[in-house]
C-alpha cells in the first residue's frame, strides 16, 4: 500500500499546548475555627505525592525492558528532549535512524509541548518491506509524512488518552482502551506508555502508524 498525503511545511510550526493545575489548599484568612497547624494531615501537599506519582509512572510490560538507571532509563530519559531520549534506548533506534534521514531530530527535540507514539524496532521489522523502503527512499517526502503521523501537539496524560488526536501530519489517529491497555488505530498497542522526556510524553507501540491515502 503506498500512502500518499501532503506533508504539511514542518519546521516552521510551533505547537504547545498549556496546561493549568489549581492547587487546593487551606486559606490562611480563614482561620476562625482552627489554626492552619490543626488543619488534618490529609490536606497537606505532601499527602498528593503517591497520588500524582502514580499518574506519571511509566505503565506497560514494555516498560521492563527499559534500563534501571542511565541515560536510558525513565529517570535519564526526562532530562533529554524526545529525540536525543529515544536514541539512548536500543529498542527504538530504527525510528532514532528514520527520524535522521528525515532530518526531523532537530525540530522533534526543540519544539515543546508534543505527544510521541514511538513505534518499535520489531515494528519496522513487521511493516510491509515495500512501504517501508519506499519511504525510505523519499526521507523529505513519504518518510516525513509518516513520522509526523505519530506526533502530536501538547502532552497527552493517559485519562485524556483515548479519543481522536489530530497530528502534526495533518490527519488523525484513534485511541481505544483504558487503565494501562490502550490501542491505537485499532492495530498498534501501547507497550510502554507515559515515558517523559524534557519537551515530549512518548508511548511506545508495537506497531507503525500509517496515514490513510
Amino acid at each position: 500500500m503506498t500512502t500518499r498525503t501532503r506533508v504539511a511545511r514542518f519546521g516552521g510550526l510551533l505547537f504547545s499546548a498549556a496546561f493549568v493545575f489549581a492547587a487546593c489548599s487551606s486559606g490562611s484568612g480563614a482561620a476562625t475555627t482552627a489554626p492552619a497547624s490543626m488543619a488534618p494531615a490529609s490536606m497537606a501537599p505532601e499527602s498528593m505525592a503517591p497520588s500524582q506519582a502514580m499518574m506519571d509512572a511509566p505503565f506497560g510490560t514494555g516498560c521492563a525492558a527499559v534500563p534501571a538507571d542511565g541515560a536510558g532509563s525513565f529517570n535519564g530519559m526526562a532530562l533529554d528532549p524526545v529525540a536525543t531520549a529515544a536514541s539512548n534506548n536500543p529498542a527504538l533506534s530504527t525510528l532514532v535512524t528514520a527520524v535522521g534521514a528525515a532530518g526531523l531530530a532537530e525540530t522533534l527535540n526543540t519544539t515543546p509541548d508534543i505527544t510521541v507514539f514511538a513505534p518499535t524496532n520489531d515494528a519496522f521489522t513487521a511493516l510491509d518491506k515495500a512501504t517501508l523502503d519506499a519511504a525510505m527512499a523519499d526521507p523529505k517526502g513519504l518518510l516525513t509524512t509518516v513520522l509526523t503521523y505519530h506526533v502530536v501537539p501538547g502532552r497527552i496524560t493517559p485519562d485524556m488518552l483515548a479519543g481522536t488526536h489530530t497530528t502534526l501530519q495533518g490527519g488523525t489517529i484513534d485511541v481505544t482502551g483504558s487503565g494501562e491497555d490502550f490501542t491505537v488505530n485499532g492495530t498498534a498497542k501501547i507497550v510502554c506508555g507515559n515515558v517523559q522526556t524534557k519537551n515530549a510524553t512518548v508511548y511506545i507501540i508495537d506497531s507503525v502508524l500509517l496515514p490513510k491515502s
